[in-house]
């Protein structure tokens, strides 16, 4: 069997590296992209380092999130939390020349935190939490992103306030415009605590850091660690490293995947390091597993 992978992307991270077909602001960690392109049709997945509110101009952008799957069209946003793994598939519409234009707004946990205490919103969780859901952009939310165009023209000049104001300008009239969409930035704090294993298991071949876990988890990064430890009697950069090799092992005998999908496909991010810790563990290179399986069977029977 085969198998090709492409390395996931990190947003922001990787996106704001590619300045061919958008535009950017990005200072101290607050991120803004606005992307403007003529497709009929692209496919990746993105690994989210933080939350994502995304408005569709013009086109179609679906998002795939496990078995959930959430189409924003033309003038609709939709919020997602950070530290999951989404595909997607984006193109614009044939009556428009195939045009795609959206803008992404990366909401760092400060950022979301300063909101939610300037605008002194209460923690009365419904009892049933609030599905990721698409919502139409209001005539105030689109006057606000045209009113942020001229930044992108003038981002050298900008001060860090400036671009700080307007986002959280942009969580007032979001929350204001939905109801369920406050909700959701509450939720986005929640601290509930979730099962390590189901977390662990769920993400394991994802790029996920320890810090993605411990969010996912409900708890803070010292406590991940301690409850990890408790249950697996190792750390978790240890056990969650032999998982990915023994996954990896498994696909190189298994299936006709190059070392580099191997790589990407069990959440490592570069393949020197990942034929360097194969070695270490299995006592030969990923490159030369195959053959090294194959000839010890040989010997076995001769």
């Amino acid at each position: 069997m085969s198998v090709r992978a492409e390395k996931v992307l990190k947003a922001p991270r990787d996106l704001a590296n590619d300045s061919s077909e958008q535009r950017l602001l990005k200072m101290k960690g607050l991120t803004v992209i606005e992307s403007c392109t003529f497709t009929e049709g692209l496919k990746g997945s993105m690994f989210l380092e933080d939350h994502l509110l995304l408005f569709v101009l013009e086109g179609m952008y679906k998002v795939t999130f496990g078995d959930e799957e959430f189409t924003v069209n033309k003038n609709e946003m939709v919020l997602l939390q950070k530290s999951i793994l989404v595909n997607y598939e984006k193109s614009g519409e044939e009556d428009s020349d195939y045009r795609l234009d959206y803008i992404m707004f990366f909401l760092k946990e400060e950022l979301l935190t300063e909101f939610i205490n300037m605008a002194d919103l209460q923690y009365n969780h419904p009892a049933v939490l609030v599905p990721v859901s698409v919502k139409a952009i209001n005539e105030r939310l689109m006057s606000y992103i045209h009113s942020l165009k001229p930044y992108f023209k003038e981002r050298e000049a900008l001060k860090e306030g400036l671009i700080r104001v307007k986002l959280l300008e942009l969580l007032f009239d979001v929350a204001d415009a939905d109801e369920q969409f406050l909700y959701q930035f509450l939720q986005l704090r929640r601290t509930d605590k979730k099962g390590i294993t189901e977390i662990v298991e769920q993400n394991i071949t994802n790029p996920v850091s320890l810090q993605d876990l411990a969010y996912l988890s409900g708890r803070s990064l010292s406590t991940f660690k301690r409850d990890f430890q408790a249950i697996y009697n190792t750390s978790p950069v240890r056990w969650i490293r032999n998982r990915r090799l023994d996954i990896a092992r498994d696909m190189l005998l298994h299936t006709s995947a190059l070392v580099t999908d191997v790589c990407f496909s069990t959440g490592f991010e570069n393949v020197a390091h990942f034929s360097k810790v194969f070695k270490e563990r299995f006592g030969v290179a990923p490159s030369s597993y195959r053959q090294a399986v194959l000839n010890s069977e040989g010997e076995t029977t001769s």
